[in-house]
């Protein structure tokens, strides 16, 4: 028998491409026994191919290629450190096996130097129960011969040799056809009959099949961003790195049997074995010597009473009880007590927590422990979906923390449990049928602009593959069958689908475990965050608890507004707001949603106010359904939810389980209720069938389909499941029941997820309509970072009668905040101006008193200051109001820091200066600033877009709100909101807007485009102009002047949204079209543009205006008439201009005020 040792798979990153599942099912297919995996620094493969193998009847050998450094881990010198000798490590039992999670998790954690490094001293130290191979020609052995070393080589082979002990030590013989092996390979078997160190044949594999070496090349050429075309040598030398039979690694070397029957030897002594299913919660220790049994149910009882008062119902009481027997029945109390502490541990610091996420919402002990804050009782939310006797998998509380003090509660377990015993969980960010075929396009060569257009073909449908991408669009087949490039691309992206492209640390998942988390698994560095190798499902499976700590920003939104609503109202509390508050839903209902947690998309906005939603079923009913799949059935929803009468129910039965959605199956625990109600399940099968349709498990539907119809009698001859014939259904509705919840189980919603959501959103609704200006002050400061959506916001505040007042250096806070009926802007929205020094200025506000001039404010906080700081506020209009206009302060701004600088000098020197004469007067130097005039009302606009990207004292589009419905004009906010899907690629929209800034670009024939960036009072988007387009409607186009514009939007991966302009009007030339946005037309005199008189063209006068025309290129055509030959010339384009004020003064003034003309009509 012979093993593969030596193996890379698609977890040596964009580097190895034996797919885990395929390459197995090579390997059952040609009866080969077992199989090792050994990738490139990491483990993260481990789990997937133990459990694959072992499905396969395979024996899994796990393994891993380590970097050895030169010298220490911790030596980090390039000249003497940039090389990384590769061993490999293999398990020979499960205690090699977490030596070599240790070996492999100190690599990444203290030796990391451009690759995860052991060294000598970890070898010594975690050796027990491994085998060591001296791997490829990148091994300290083979590196040592390649250099004519035999000496240094056989040094290392007796140190390898003298760390793992004798017979755990094996020299690698590789032949892939490579010169520099051909020379080593005699020296290899020389060092293993003199030193006695056994051989072992070994075949580098990074790909399945011989063929598979031009997708491992492009593979290689993806990763370090090259192209094929390239002759850089990232090719490995030859065409033999693939997974070979027995028979062609024998035929390598004949005359060396025992070293290819020493693989299977090895892969026999090989035995590690995985532990799944057994939960391994952290230790948790109940206050004051209590047992957690005790404390659980004292937890539980004090919580029944608070939530429901002394006397709750029989059912509350019964359902609580089933719980807790269930719990403690499973062995989850622990778990429970766990979640309950990190919870009431963020609660009593002020930290906010969510209502509730998943299934755990479902829970009634949850809730009465606090976990949760959504009562499952009202909401008929089911425990069986999150807990249940015969569930084989962990349950899964997550949890929602306020997105700015996340890290505080990661900190808190970091601190209860241990550095060691917490870490971060790895993601793999995959590529995708797109991703896949842009990056293979890359590699290839072929112009972005051929894959663009390949890519966008591709349906916008969720983990749609390429495979399928072919079946649906007839435009991508076409191109396929047709054009040879484009079969060569998509064939090469269809190799490459799927496979993991970089690591990357999960958004929330955390994982804490009783022991050092790397005594169970590897771990790895993500930039800061130690990181487990294993994922989340793998962890899951291990047994290890996992946490979800989430950040949700609107929970710091609604936690701010509460804060600033108890300035007036002191006894306030968001949790006892009433839940059915009509002015609230009609607020929904009018769609005033802007700022309303998720229901802010235009496609959701609509949906309610078709629905008008009077209750918390009908949000949640909203969340659950607006998805991809379950989206169809919104029309149906609406249409019974306004028209009872259209109702129907296929049996009575399920009247009171679908009644509450009007007929309409929509959550994942209303199919459960329909196999217990109908067919007599439990709940607990009823959710593991429920599972299996959401993975389209056909075989086990199938199965479960006739238990349902029929029922289940065990071998006894018991009734199991009575099945929907025994309980009065008949044959032919059952069928068709179970036929709808089949089609619709795989997109059905978690109710309990959707019904804490719906609450977090009617919190956000319900403040806004009754405190709309704290919850708008709450909703800016969350946004600071984004510009767009600040303007948005503040466009809301507009409609909704509420002044946003500019920055103000007494006034404002660090966030926005309200000012008597108005909100404050925020100063943290301010460019260059840091956390730090905002926060100082509070202060010394606070302490001090109120600045009262322009000197005051500079000389107080002199010390915190620098000259962006100080111009970025006098721009904002920050500094208005003191005693200097903006001019004065800004043209004296350098002037004054060096005058206080000076005196801070003069007083190190031991002279008298501002910082120490107190109230003397008499002594002190005045600061004189000599008066000027004030900017203009438009520079002041400029100067405040420069330094916080939107406008403050005023907006140019404001004056053209009403215009929108005119028009049928979108906002640019909803343009770019990037989970929208009420606007598509390539479709026509109409905007209003100014242009902030033009840049022209001369194509590659020679003709002129635009780059537009282009704004209304909701946001910002680029505009591309193309030559053509701007040769008609240049003259229009003129930074600062209203428009309205049609164009076709443009939506790309990992791009922002962009608009592709059709055509263009001005918008005060609405009324002469109706109203409607409509070509410009030419008039039947002279074209638009700029009109000037001139000598001649060789006359002084026409050189200088040619000179000016420069300084302002832009998209306005230029006519010029020479008197001498008494003709009018179209200048060309490259002198097109952009018109302002200034531009237009010096023309006068060069060429004489009756020589200078404008065409606008």
């Amino acid at each position: 028998m012979f093993v593969h040792l030596h193996l890379h798979t698609e977890y040596s990153l964009l580097d190895g491409a034996c797919r885990i599942r395929q390459l197995l099912d090579t390997a059952q297919s040609r009866g080969d026994r077992a199989v090792a995996i050994t990738d490139h620094g990491v483990m993260y493969g481990a789990v997937e191919f133990y459990k694959e193998a072992k499905k396969r009847g395979i024996h899994p050998v796990i393994g891993c290629e380590v970097y050895v450094a030169q010298r220490s881990r911790f030596d980090k010198v390039h000249e003497l450190d940039g090389e990384h000798r590769h061993l490999v490590l293999l398990c020979e039992n499960n205690v090699g096996y977490r030596n070599l999670t240790e070996l492999v998790s100190r690599a990444w954690t203290e030796g990391f130097y451009s690759k995860p490094r052991v060294d000598m001293e970890l070898l010594e130290q975690y050796h027990e129960g491994l085998i060591a191979l001296s791997a490829c020609l990148a091994g300290e052995i083979p590196r040592a011969l390649t250099a004519n070393d035999y000496e240094g080589a056989r040094e290392a082979a007796l140190r390898y040799e003298s760390i793992f002990g004798k017979g755990n030590f094996f020299l690698e013989l590789q032949d892939h056809g490579i010169r520099e092996q051909k020379l080593i390979n005699p020296q290899l078997i020389r060092l293993s009959r003199e030193l006695d160190i056994p051989l072992v044949v070994t075949n580098d594999c990074h790909y399945i099949t011989r063929e598979d070496h031009e997708m491992h090349h492009v593979l290689l050429c993806i990763q370090t961003n090259r192209t094929i075309e390239e002759k850089d040598g990232l090719e490995f030398g030859s065409q033999e790195f693939y997974f070979k039979s027995e028979e062609e690694m024998r035929a390598l070397f004949p005359d060396l049997p025992e070293a290819a029957d020493n693989t299977w030897k090895i892969a026999e002594r090989c035995q590690v074995e995985f532990e799944f299913g057994k939960t391994k919660l952290p230790r948790f220790e109940a206050p004051e010597g209590e047992g957690n049994l005790a404390y659980f149910r004292r937890l539980c009882r004090e919580g029944l009473r608070r939530r429901y008062g002394d006397h709750p119902s029989q059912e509350i009481v019964e359902r609580l009880a089933y719980e807790q027997s269930v719990i403690e029945q499973m062995g989850y109390v622990n778990y429970y007590l766990i979640v309950y502490d990190f919870i009431h541990y963020a609660r009593n610091v002020g930290i906010p927590v969510g209502p509730g996420r998943g299934s755990g919402a479902g829970s009634l002990a949850a809730y009465c422990l606090g976990i949760t804050s959504i009562d499952p009782i009202r909401y008929h939310l089911l425990f069986e979906r999150f807990l249940n006797p015969e569930r084989v998998s962990m349950p899964d509380f997550d949890v929602d923390f306020s997105d700015e003090r996340r890290p505080e509660m990661i900190e808190y377990v970091v601190r209860k449990y241990g550095a060691d015993h917490v870490a971060q969980i790895v993601t793999f960010g995959t590529m995708a049928a797109r991703g896949s075929l842009r990056d293979v396009g890359r590699a290839m060569a072929i112009p972005y602009q051929v894959v663009d257009s390949v890519a966008k073909m591709v349906p916008m449908e969720l983990n749609i593959t390429l495979n399928a991408a072919l079946e649906r669009s007839s435009e991508l087949r076409q191109r396929y069958e047709s054009d040879p490039q484009i079969h060569s691309l998509v064939d090469m992206a269809r190799k490459v689908e799927g496979m993991p492209r970089n690591a990357s640390t999960h958004a929330a998942g955390v994982v804490i475990t009783d022991k050092p988390v790397s005594y169970y698994v590897p771990l790895a560095k993500n930039g800061d965050s130690i990181v487990t190798q294993y994922t989340m499902t793998a962890l899951e499976e291990l047994g290890l608890l996992k946490i979800d700590f989430l950040g949700l920003r609107n929970l710091s939104v609604i936690h701010d507004a509460v804060e600033q609503i108890r300035k007036i109202r002191p006894d306030f509390s968001i949790e006892s707001i009433p839940k059915d508050e009509p002015n609230v839903y009609a607020m929904m209902t009018a769609g005033h949603m802007e700022g309303v947690f998720q229901f802010e998309s235009g496609g959701m906005r609509n949906v309610i106010m078709q629905l008008r939603p009077q209750n918390m079923e009908d949000l949640i009913a909203v969340i659950s359904l607006y998805r991809p799949g379950p989206m169809q059935s919104i029309p149906r929803y609406i249409e019974c939810r306004h028209n009872p009468s259209m109702v129907r129910f296929k049996h009575p039965r399920l009247k009171k389980i679908l009644d509450v959605t009007y007929g309409c199956i929509v959550y994942q625990e209303q199919v459960m209720q329909i196999f217990r109600e109908l067919a007599g399940y439990s709940l607990g099968r009823a959710d593991i069938v429920r599972r299996a349709m959401s993975k389209k498990k056909a075989d086990v539907m199938e199965r479960e389909k006739q238990i349902f119809i029929h029922g289940l009698t065990n071998e006894k001859g018991e009734v199991e499941v009575e099945g929907c014939i025994r309980r009065g259904v008949d044959e032919k509705t059952a069928v068709e029941i179970f036929s709808e919840m089949e089609s619709f189980a795989a997109y059905a919603f978690n109710k309990s997820h959707a019904a804490a959501y719906a609450l977090v959103s009617y919190q956000t609704a319900w403040l806004k309509c009754f405190y709309p200006k704290e919850y708008m002050a709450a909703l800016l400061t969350s946004v600071l970072d984004n510009t767009n959506k600040i303007v948005s916001y503040i466009a809301e505040c507009t409609r909704l009668g509420i002044r946003v007042l500019p920055p103000h250096i007494n006034q404002s806070n660090l966030g926005f905040a309200v000012a008597g009926r108005n909100i404050r802007f925020g100063l943290l929205a301010v460019k260059n101006l840091g956390r730090g020094f905002l926060q100082h200025i509070v202060r010394d506000r606070e302490r001090d008193g109120l600045f009262t001039s322009f000197f005051d404010f500079c000389k107080r906080e002199f010390s915190e200051l620098n000259r962006r700081a100080l111009e970025s506020l006098i721009k904002c209009g920050a500094l208005d109001g003191l005693d200097l206009n903006r001019r004065q302060m800004l043209e004296n701004a350098g002037t004054v820091l060096d005058f206080l600088e000076d005196d801070k000098r003069r007083n190190v020197e031991g002279q008298l200066g501002f910082f120490d004469l107190g109230g003397s007067e008499e002594n002190k130097q005045d600061f004189v600033v000599p008066p000027l005039p004030d900017f203009s009302e438009r520079e002041k606009l400029a100067y405040e877009k420069e330094v916080t990207g939107m406008f403050l004292s005023g907006h140019p589009m404001a004056s053209y709100l009403d215009r929108y419905e005119k028009y049928g004009a979108v906002h640019i906010g909803d343009l770019l909101e990037e989970e929208s899907t009420s606007f598509r690629d390539g479709e026509m929209v109409t905007v209003l807007g100014m242009i902030s800034s033009m840049k022209m670009k001369v194509t590659k024939n020679g003709a002129t485009m635009a780059f537009l960036l282009f704004e209304d009072m909701f946001g910002s988007i680029e505009v591309l102009v193309f030559p053509s387009t701007l040769n008609e409607y240049g003259a229009y186009l003129t930074e600062g002047q209203p428009i309205v514009m049609k164009a076709k939007l443009s939506r790309r991966e990992e791009e922002d949204a962009k608009l592709l302009c059709e055509s263009v009007l001005p918008l005060q030339e609405e009324d002469s079209h109706g109203g409607e946005a409509q070509p410009a037309k030419r008039s039947s005199g002279k074209r638009p543009g700029l009109y000037l008189k001139v000598p001649s063209g060789s006359s002084p006068r026409y050189q200088r205006a040619c000179q000016l025309l420069e300084l302002f290129e832009g998209a306005t055509p230029v006519y010029i008439y020479y008197n001498d030959v008494r003709k009018l010339f179209s200048a060309p384009v490259s002198m097109r201009v952009s018109l302002n004020d200034v531009l237009l003064q010096q023309l006068c003034h060069v060429l004489g005020n009756k020589n200078v003309a404008i065409v606008d009509k």
